[in-house]
This record gives structure tokens, sequence and C-alpha cells, in this order.
């Protein structure tokens, strides 16, 4: 028995450690949600084309080499180098900068008060171009991640439990970093949120375009300000994920376990994405652990959705988000 409830207790840790996960990509669609009432469909492949070019910079590899090659004849793929990660690292951030700033220029700058389906539509074309443009761009090959975060078993959990309890418990380095990380990124983003001048105007903004704009709020500035930390969020979420379970296309559909996790949070908070993952996270380990076996195992495929189809029922705003009351 005490071995059961040990191995229960795992499976809880591992759940919060998953949801963490979750959570990271979440906090993307709240930034920008909060900012400009835009449901961003692209936050997933974001978080993968970030990824993708932090390997493309690391390994030297020539942006758009396929079609160079194909075009000029030649059989270049690499500059012959390697760049360190940290460097790495500042150069994807400036990439995301640009991303963010290309999206606002060309993208939402024409489309300031239009029908919140239309400004989810063009998300879901940004999505579509990101994922071409990332495959043209650095190759559709599986990549490996590494930055240096160490993985595997945290040998000194499992040996302190194992002498105090006699079980040791399986917990992923990867898992606890993920976690400190998202810890400090939420402290930071909610300061921001609340307590910045920048942080206030993106508040007013999602409120209303014009009104905003009427008192020299510039909405340009604050889009790209919002899409470049959605940007920032979504290259430390390819980043776990990444190395996680590698670089690849499949790395774009963490999108959609984001969605029960905004549910459940609700769109407009930040620290609701954080509850909300952490809740489909340990949720889906626990009912895979003790329901699965007696029906046929393979629930965390749908769990997440059908809690959030509850929520969806009974409080459609989440626990956190703002309820919206409408005179008919």
């Amino acid at each position: 028995m005490p071995e059961q409830l040990f191995f229960t207790i795992e499976v809880f840790l591992n759940g919060l450690m998953t949801g963490v996960l979750y959570s990271l990509v979440a906090l993307g669609f709240v930034l920008i949600y909060k900012a400009s009432g835009i449901f961003n469909y692209a936050q997933g492949v974001m978080a993968l084309f970030a990824a993708m070019t932090l390997v493309g910079i690391m390994e030297g590899r020539v942006p758009f080499a396929h079609l160079i090659n194909a075009i000029l004849g030649t059989k270049i793929h690499h500059f012959g180098w390697h760049v360190n990660a940290f460097l790495a690292l500042i150069l994807t951030m400036g990439v995301m900068l640009l991303l963010a700033w290309l999206v606002q220029k060309v993208i939402f700058k024409h489309l300031v008060n239009q029908e919140g389906i239309i400004l989810f539509m063009a998300t879901i074309g940004l999505a579509y171009f990101l994922e071409g443009v990332g495959d043209l761009m650095w190759g559709g090959d599986i990549k490996t991640l590494d930055v240096g975060i160490p993985q595997g078993l945290n040998l000194w959990i499992d040996e302190t439990t194992y002498n105090m309890f006699d079980y040791g418990l399986f917990i992923d380095n990867l898992d606890i970093y993920a976690s400190v990380v998202a810890a400090i990124l939420v402290l930071v983003l909610v300061g921001f949120s609340q307590y910045t001048k920048q942080g206030r105007a993106m508040r007013a903004v999602a409120d209303d375009h014009q009104a905003a704009l009427s008192v020299g709020v510039s909405l340009n500035f604050i889009w790209i300000m919002v899409w470049t930390l959605a940007g920032f969020v979504a290259l430390v979420a390819g980043i776990i994920w990444g190395t996680k379970s590698g670089v690849q296309f499949s790395l774009s559909l963490i999108a959609l376990k984001a969605l029960p996790v905004l549910m459940l949070g609700g769109f407009t908070s930040i620290p609701g994405a954080i509850v909300g993952g952490l809740i489909i996270g340990v949720g889906e380990k626990l009912f895979e652990f003790a329901i699965g076996p007696l029906i046929g195992g393979a629930t965390e495929n749908w769990f997440a959705y059908v809690l959030a189809l509850l929520f969806l029922v009974f409080r459609p705003q989440g626990l956190f988000g703002e309820k919206i009351i409408e005179r008919v």
C-alpha cells in the first residue's frame, strides 16, 4: 500500500511538471488576447519556428539552403561553424522581434477595429505561412535541441526519497527547470501588466482600440510589444518542448493542448494560464493512472477536452476570466 501511495505522489508531481509545460504555451495566447482581443492560432507555430531558428543558428545552417541549391545548383547546407547556445539565443530573440514587427506592419496594422473572426482568420493564415517558411528556411528534418538544460532522472530527489521512504521518486530535471522558468515568467509578466505604463496601455488597447488611440496610446507600438513578448514566450516554450521531444513539425500541435488550459484558466488571466495548465497536467495523469486501465487507456488524448467542455457549460469565462455581461 505505501508503495502504491508513493507511486500516486510521483504521478501527481509529474502531472504538475507537465502542466507547467502546457502553461508556457498558454501564456502566449493570453498575452496577445489581453492586448488585442485576438485569439492567436499561430502561437504553437511560433514556438516551432523559434525552436527551428535556434537550432539552425546553433548548428550554422544556411537559411533557405534547399531553395538556394535548387536555383544555383550548389550543395551548400552549413556555414562550417557552430554558435554557442547563449549567442544563438540572443540572435533568435532578435529574429522573433523582427517577426513581431513584420506581423504588425504587414498584417494587423490594416485590421484595426475589425471583427474578431477576421483577426482570428488572419492568425490561421499566419500559422500556415510561418510553418511553410520555417520548413523552407531550415528544412523539415527532425532536429535535436541541446542548450545545456539537464535532462533525465534527478538523482538527488531519487536518492533522498529512497533513503527516507524506501521509494525513489522519478522527477525529470528538465521538468524542474521548466517549472522554475515558468514561475519567473509569470511573476515578470504579471508585474509588467499591472505595474508599468506599457502594461496599463496594453489593457487599454484590449478594451477599445479607438479610445486608446484618442488618449495618445500608440497602437502600433503596443501590438509590436505584445507580439514580441508572445514571441519570447514561444521561444521559451519551443526550447523546453524541443529539448524534451525534438524539434519537429508536430511541435506546433502543442497549441491544441493549450486550448483546454485557456478554457479553464480564462483567456485574459496570466495566473489563470498557469493554474489551468496545472489542473490539466495533474488531472490527465491521475485520470490515466486511476481510470485509464479500466477503460482501455489513452485517456490523456481526450481528458483535457472533456474537462474543458464541462467548464464551457458551467463556467464559460474560466476560473480567473472576467464574466462578460452584455445589455441586449
